[in-house]
This record gives C-alpha cells, sequence and structure tokens, in this order.
C-alpha cells in the first residue's frame, strides 16, 4: 500500500501559501485493508476513510467513467490495480495533479509544476470537459489566484466555450453554482470569477441579470468608466477589499469570510436594474433602483441564495443611492433609510451595508482612493436616532396608537440636532 499527498496541498506549498486542507491518495489497497487498519469509511460513490487520529481524508487510487448528462453521471472504478497517474489524471487542472510520496518527493505527470511556475490554469485532460462544474471551479481559481498573476490557457477557454455550446453548463443545479459563487464572492478579486465565465459564455447562461449590465452606458460625470458591467467588478473588487480590511469592515459585522461572500453579493446586484433602462432615457437610469429590486429577487429565487444574502442585497439596491447624498438628506428621509435597513434591530448588517455603499461609490475611475464620509455620517445618525430612550417615551404616551409617531417624532429630533453638529 503506498501512500501519496496529492492536490491543493501540494500546490499551495510549491507556492509558498499556507494549506487548509491535505488529502491523501491510496494506492495499491481495498477498503478491507483500510478499515483494518482503523480507518473509517465516510464515502459512498467511491471509497473515502478518515485517518483514525488525524481524521484527514485517505481516497483509494480511482478512475472515473461519464456515464450520463451534467456532473452527476459517473461512474468510478477503485480497486488495488488502479495507478497513481491514473487517478492524477482524472482532476481538473494540472497544478492540482500534484502528489507527494512518503519521503516528499514531487510527483508531476501532467506538467503541473510548470504551469505553477508560468501561472496557468491548465485542464489536466480532455475529461475535464464532461463535469460543468469543473468550469466553474476554474473560474473560482482565477479569482483566488488572481494576485499571483495566473491566467487561463488558451487551449482551456476553448474548451470552456466549447462546454456552455454543448448545453453541459445547461445542466448544473442551482445548489452547485450557488456553492461555487459564494466561496468566489470569498476571494481577493472576485471579478476574475466573472470576467471567466463571461469570456467562457456562461455568464448568460447563470446569470444574465449580470451578463446583460456590460455594454450599457453610464453618464461619463459620474462614472468615468461608463461600461455599467465594468463598473460591477470594480464595486465587487471594492468590496472585497473593504470587507477584508478590519479596520474599514467596521463594527459589528460577521467574521471575514461571511462578511466577504454576503457584502460582495450585495455589491454584484446592486445595479442590476440599469441592464433593464430603457433605451430612450440612455445613459441616465432613472428608477434603477426598483427594477434592481425584483431583479435581485428573480437572481436570488433561481439560485436558491439563503435569506441573509437576499436581504442585504435588497437593502444595498434600494438605498445606495441615497446613501451618496447622506449630508443632503432631511432628518426625516435618513430616518427612513436606517428603519428601511433596520439599522435599529440589526446594526451588523448595517455594517455590510455601508461597506457596500462605500464599495459602489469607490468602484468607480479615479475614485478608489477616495474617502467616503457618508458611511461615519451615517454611522453618526444611527447613533443619534438610537440614542432616544423608547421605553420611556412608551411609558409616557397617552394611548398605544400614539407611541410610533412619538418614537418617531423624538427620533427626528436627534438627528436634526446631530446634523446640526456635523
Amino acid at each position: 500500500m503506498e501512500v501519496y499527498l496529492v492536490g491543493g496541498a501540494v500546490r499551495d506549498r510549491l507556492l509558498g501559501r499556507p494549506a487548509a486542507d491535505r488529502d491523501f491518495v491510496v494506492v495499491g489497497a481495498t477498503p478491507e485493508a483500510m478499515i483494518a487498519r482503523g480507518f473509517r469509511q465516510v464515502g459512498k460513490d467511491f471509497p473515502v476513510f478518515l485517518h483514525p487520529q488525524t481524521k484527514e481524508e485517505y481516497a483509494l487510487a480511482r478512475t472515473e467513467r461519464k456515464t450520463g448528462p451534467g456532473y452527476r453521471g459517473f461512474l468510478f472504478h477503485a480497486a488495488p490495480d488502479v495507478t497513481l497517474e491514473e487517478d492524477l489524471r482524472r482532476r481538473d487542472l494540472t497544478i492540482n495533479a500534484l502528489a507527494e510520496d512518503e519521503q516528499g518527493n514531487l510527483i508531476d505527470y501532467y506538467g503541473g509544476r510548470s504551469d505553477l511556475e508560468n501561472r496557468v490554469l491548465r485542464h489536466v485532460s480532455p475529461a475535464f470537459a464532461e463535469d460543468p462544474v469543473r468550469l466553474l471551479r476554474l473560474a473560482r481559481y482565477a479569482a483566488h489566484f488572481a494576485e499571483l498573476g495566473f491566467t487561463v490557457a488558451e487551449e482551456t477557454m476553448a474548451l470552456l466555450r466549447s462546454m456552455v455550446d454543448g448545453g453541459e453548463v445547461d445542466a448544473l443545479v442551482p445548489e452547485r453554482v450557488w456553492q461555487e459563487l459564494v466561496k468566489a464572492l470569498a476571494a481577493p478579486k472576485p471579478s476574475r470569477f466573472f470576467d471567466v465565465l463571461r469570456e467562457a459564455g456562461a455568464l448568460a447562461r447563470l446569470m444574465p441579470e449580470v451578463d446583460r449590465l456590460f455594454g450599457v452606458p453610464q453618464r461619463a460625470q459620474w462614472h468615468p468608466e461608463i461600461d455599467t458591467g465594468v463598473h460591477t467588478m470594480m464595486v465587487v473588487d471594492m468590496a472585497a477589499r473593504l470587507t477584508s480590511d478590519p479596520e474599514t469592515a467596521g463594527p459589528g459585522t460577521p467574521g471575514p469570510e461571511t462578511a466577504n461572500s454576503e457584502t460582495v453579493f450585495a455589491a454584484l446586484t446592486h445595479d442590476l436594474g440599469k441592464g433593464t433602462t430603457p433605451p430612450d432615457i440612455l445613459p441616465g437610469h432613472r428608477g434603477h433602483e426598483q427594477r434592481s429590486l425584483a431583479l435581485v429577487e428573480a437572481l436570488c429565487d433561481r439560485l436558491k441564495a439563503p435569506r441573509r444574502f437576499r436581504e442585504l442585497a435588497r437593502g444595498v439596491a434600494r438605498y445606495h443611492g441615497m446613501s451618496h447624498k447622506a449630508d443632503e438628506l432631511r432628518p426625516g428621509t435618513v430616518l427612513d433609510l436606517l428603519e428601511g435597513l433596520d439599522a435599529f434591530r440589526r446594526p451588523g448588517r448595517f455594517e455590510q451595508t455601508l461597506i457596500a455603499f462605500e464599495a459602489d461609490y469607490r468602484g468607480r475611475g479615479g475614485y478608489q482612493e477616495r474617502a467616503y464620509p457618508q458611511a461615519l455620517r451615517l454611522r453618526l445618525f444611527l447613533a443619534a436616532a438610537r440614542s432616544v430612550d423608547v421605553r420611556a417615551i412608551a411609558a409616557a404616551a397617552p394611548a398605544p396608537a400614539k407611541i410610533p409617531a412619538r418614537i418617531r417624532a423624538a427620533r427626528i429630533r436627534a438627528l436634526r440636532e446631530a446634523m446640526r453638529n456635523c
């Protein structure tokens, strides 16, 4: 029985990056032999085992054969006579088809080390096209490794296009699309995920609401980059940058990975309505916030997005334009904004919303390093409105029906005072 460290752990070591998980392939063993050594079997489709001490995954070397459309139609074969080279051939990218033996020697049958050095994402074999999830994974790798300069090999991009043309992408179920999307949103440069999908023709199939933004003009005085799709990609990258910075993320936000994916999704969808702006009013986009709300709902329904993603995206789509004018708003309008964002009950989500607002403002040509004082202003306004003693007002009200109006009036007075002091 021979054991090899494979995949991402080997790749990340060669890149000088920390590896989150270690996976192993076992050659020359049977399920019975693994169980006899104390391993616990967990895989149903093919034999995967947990190490009795480390709980790391050990999979028997296997081959696979496509038997139907989509990503479920595969027949796996695991047996002692399957070689390491055969096992690695079924992997997606050459940089993931690397292995190390128990002495630490690198095993590279498919040129993965060269592709790492040249920063190339390249498929191992034509079998890549048999699994449409691999297209999403490749796009996700492009987003995660963008800062290292990785690009997609020309022949691999051609293969991606053929997968789209052949209808393989249409077989993807919403859960798998969403799973890969959320991981891509947590990348340092999420725009690369969408760039790769768009170049392959897959973005129009999977997220037409986003795809149709490209080529839609905006007023150059507010958007020097003009193209709405380009602006959206700048915004998602800015959201990723702001969310990953603990000094910028603000107090009360969730953990980095959760905050990143939720906030970047809201950044992605904030301007969807501009893709349906009537041609006769371009390059203006009057009413795009309301149109965006309907498209956010449609996209979230189709991808089965969790509620927290949907709610944050709705708030950002509806109020981002109002936020940019925070220093011009009346006290009552500010209160409407805070209530509409549920800021009194959910201050953590309010902070995520402010990050998305700032990303929208700074995700424009020449605006990337500008300050966004509106966020600080809105935080101060929320603090002023929350300083109102709601319980005291409720206790002093002559009737329950009077309470909401009295609370609102008190909060408006507090906001008016805060605005004078800003």
